[in-house]
């Protein structure tokens, strides 16, 4: 499964503090996400985000929020895609030496059916310019396409690194 995520976001840099963390950027735009294939496998959707980024020292708060663009019926390959994604995430990265751990956490925030997804990552030195990856991820939304599946996996590989 391939999936696609255009967008067009406006990036604000920003500079205040909240509960001890400073606010570095606010993104503002469109998003469409989709995995490129034709009915009866095609996925996708549109959404209006609002993304919020925060540090403090060697840690880093992002909150991406959506809300999804409505469609006709016709249209809509997925119409209970927020039942699976929720309107938003939470990404939490500590940066220690050369190592990156990293926490995601969504949830659909329906009480009566919740349904929460949690990834964890972390990234590690190998060479110069190339880290080792590994990430565990559990939850809805893995792929479009079985984006309604819940899904354990545990992924390995490397990450190329500026030069």
């Amino acid at each position: 499964e391939t999936n696609y995520e255009p967008e067009l976001l406006l990036n604000l840099q920003t500079s205040y503090e909240v509960l001890g963390l400073k606010g570095r950027f606010i993104n503002l735009g469109i998003n469409h996400q989709s995995n490129g294939r034709s009915e009866p496998l095609s996925r996708s959707w549109n959404r209006v985000v609002a993304n919020f980024g925060f540090e403090r020292d060697n840690l880093a708060l992002i909150l991406n929020t959506w809300l999804r663009i409505p469609e006709s019926d016709a249209e809509d390959d997925n119409p209970d895609i927020d039942d699976y994604m929720g309107y938003g995430q939470v990404w939490l990265y500590y940066l220690w030496k050369e190592h990156r751990f990293g926490f995601m956490y969504r949830n659909n925030l329906h009480f009566d059916e919740n349904r929460s997804t949690v990834q964890v990552e972390w990234s590690f030195p190998l060479i110069e310019h190339v880290s080792g990856y590994i990430q565990y991820f559990y939850g809805y939304g893995e792929s479009l396409l079985d984006y309604n599946a819940r899904i354990s996996r545990i992924g390995l590989g490397f990450i190329v690194k500026d030069w």
